[in-house]
Parts: C-alpha cells; sequence; structure tokens
C-alpha cells in the first residue's frame, strides 16, 4: 500500500473536522490516489459527523493506535491525539487544551512525514491565538514546521490553478514590512521558490515575476528606494544564479500578465500583496502550500470559519484542492530533480 497522506484536523471548535467529515460522505476522497490518514480527535469527529445525521461508530484499533471510524457506508483512519471533552467544547470559543491539542496534530504529522511514514501532511485550519494560549510560541502553521523541521527559511506560497503567490514576509504588521525587507531575505525567497517548483512542480525553468513594493515600482524614487535598494539587487543576484526572475514589477498591472499565463509564479513583499489577487481567483479552491521543508506541506487556504463552524455548509473544496495537490507532489520522487513534467500540470 502506498505511503498515507495526513490530514490535521485543525481547530476542534472550527469548520476543520465537518468539511473531513462532509468530504468523506460526499465520497469527495474516493478519487484520490492515496489512503488518508486523520490525526485528531475521535470524539470531535463524532460530534462533526452527527451535524450531517449520522453516527460514527469505532470499528477497529490497529497498530499504533489508529482508529478506524464507520460513518455510514464509509470509514475513516484517525490517529488518536487528544481526546477532549466534546459536551464541553463550544464552536468558535477553544480553549487551552484545544490549542494544545492542535499543535499536537501538527506535531505528529511532521514526525510522520520526517521518519517516512507518511507521503506528505494536510493542514486543516488552526486558531494561532489558542496555540499561543497553550504555550506555542509561533504565529503559524508555517513558522512552527519551519522549527520542527530544522528549517531556518521556509517560503509561504498560495497556489490556485492560474496563479501561484509566494511571500516574503508573511505575518507581521504593515508598518513593518520595509523594515523586516532586505536583499537576502527577498534572494531566498526566489532562490527556494525556484528550487521548489523545479522540485516539487516539474518546472524545468521556473518563470518568475518579482513586485515591487511601492506603487509604481518606486517611480525612480518618487514614492519610495527599496526597489532600487533591494529588490532589484536581488533579481540580479538571482538571474546570475541562473534563475529566470524579472522585476521589479508594479503590482497594479502585474497579476494581469500573471493570470494570463505569463509567470509561473509571483514573488510578493507582503503577505496582502498576494493574497488579495489569489483569493479573488480562488476563493474556493486555493491551497496553502510550505516551500523549502524536507516534507511536503500543503493546507487548506481558509480559516476556521467560526460564523459557520457547526452548521455543516463550510465548503470543502480547498481541503480537497490541498490533497490533490500533495499526492502530486508526492508522485514526483523528491530525490530525483531532474524527473520533469508538463508546465502548469500541478495546480
Amino acid at each position: 500500500m502506498s505511503k498515507p497522506i495526513i490530514i490535521t484536523m485543525g481547530d476542534p471548535t472550527g469548520v476543520g473536522p465537518e468539511i473531513i467529515i462532509k468530504a468523506l460522505l460526499d465520497g469527495a476522497f474516493d478519487p484520490l490516489s492515496r489512503p488518508l490518514l486523520v490525526a485528531g480527535d475521535v470524539g470531535v469527529l463524532q460530534r462533526a459527523a452527527r451535524i450531517f445525521d449520522h453516527r460514527a461508530e469505532t470499528q477497529t484499533v490497529e497498530k499504533g493506535g489508529i482508529t478506524t471510524l464507520q460513518i455510514g457506508e464509509r470509514q475513516l483512519a484517525v490517529q488518536p491525539l487528544s481526546s477532549l471533552p466534546t459536551e464541553q467544547l463550544v464552536y468558535g470559543n477553544p480553549d487551552i487544551a484545544c490549542g494544545g491539542a492542535m499543535a499536537r496534530y501538527i506535531d505528529w504529522a511532521a514526525e510522520q512525514s520526517l521518519a517516512g511514514e507518511a507521503a506528505a501532511m494536510v493542514t486543516a485550519p488552526i486558531n494561532k491565538a489558542a496555540i499561543r494560549a497553550a504555550g506555542i510560541k509561533f504565529p503559524g502553521h508555517t513558522e512552527l514546521l519551519a522549527d520542527r523541521c530544522g528549517v531556518k527559511r521556509v517560503v509561504m506560497m498560495l497556489a490556485g490553478e492560474r496563479l501561484k503567490v509566494c511571500l516574503v514576509t508573511t505575518h507581521i504588521p504593515l508598518d513593518l514590512v520595509s523594515q523586516q525587507l532586505n536583499r537576502e531575505s527577498i534572494l531566498d525567497t526566489i532562490r527556494i521558490t525556484a528550487s521548489a517548483l523545479r522540485r516539487d512542480f516539474g518546472f524545468k525553468q521556473p518563470r518568475l515575476a518579482v513586485l515591487a513594493l511601492n506603487p509604481h515600482a518606486g517611480e525612480n524614487g518618487l514614492f519610495g528606494d527599496e526597489e532600487s535598494l533591494l529588490i532589484a539587487p536581488a533579481i540580479a543576484a538571482a538571474r546570475t544564479e541562473g534563475i529566470d526572475a524579472s522585476g521589479p514589477h508594479s503590482a497594479d498591472a502585474l497579476f494581469h500578465f500573471a493570470v494570463q499565463g505569463a509567470y509561473d509564479a509571483v514573488i510578493c513583499m507582503y503577505h496582502d500583496q498576494g493574497l488579495i489577487p489569489l483569493k479573488l481567483l480562488h476563493f474556493d479552491d486555493g491551497v496553502n502550500v510550505t516551500l523549502g521543508l524536507p516534507i511536503i506541506r500543503t493546507s487548506v487556504d481558509h480559516g476556521t470559519a467560526y460564523d459557520i463552524a457547526g452548521t455543516g455548509s463550510a465548503s470543502y473544496s480547498s481541503l480537497i484542492a490541498a490533497l490533490k495537490m500533495a499526492g502530486k507532489m508526492a508522485n514526483l520522487k523528491r530525490d530525483e530533480p531532474d524527473r520533469l513534467l508538463d508546465r502548469r500540470e500541478i495546480s
């Protein structure tokens, strides 16, 4: 049997558990080529099944504690990593125990992936404040996984069929972006993106567009000098290494050309610069990918959706897109970087 993809359940009081159950009941997992294993909480998943008027019965407990849930005519393999008091859980209100559980799901999935026991990990949404309250001092999945994998620098990529964006800075206040930018961080982002697109996505020579920070690419210094002092030198250095990178491009115009296929990925200076156009195009099927890790990690591109948690109305489209992308990435042998696919095969 092929190695499984692990789905981390995410926030027990968010939509993560119910989109897993909803996708299972709708048969959305059936076309996937690899088996799935949920890292989570059996009781929480049973509660999620009741949202859809189903009982989730424990059928078998296998070696290593893996539990098989029977839900209707379908089965779900679960690695129990918490046993939260479901009768006390309130949707949209995670406590410290929930925060600790979310971190355990991520840690265990990363350990299994690093050990070669899993082909990839796909993460459901978490609550960053709850994780911090539990003593986990990282602002999000990306930073936590980088630490667990012993990697100093990773890149957050958000991807859909028509657009892929990669971020130089991630979860920081907007007024700190200019202070955080430097030539090396921009160059590292370009390098990691180019390498990952070749190795994990099969692009022979990725075409990267690097955005400016300021309006009109700084207008020759009139609106700022980050372009001439930081961004352009990073692009020049990348090009001397054989990377097909261009820019600095004005962000107000570049995305038009990117979605037409002129570039394989766009390097963005800050979070919303990339995520606004990405979510405009791929709100339901966008995928978050962490580039630069020694493991494959994709994620849904949405949050815990507390306003609809527990109603059964949340869409699992992004979860399925993340699983499909992880499977395609896993099917590319990561130790054979010269194996290539046609452009845009993985999306």
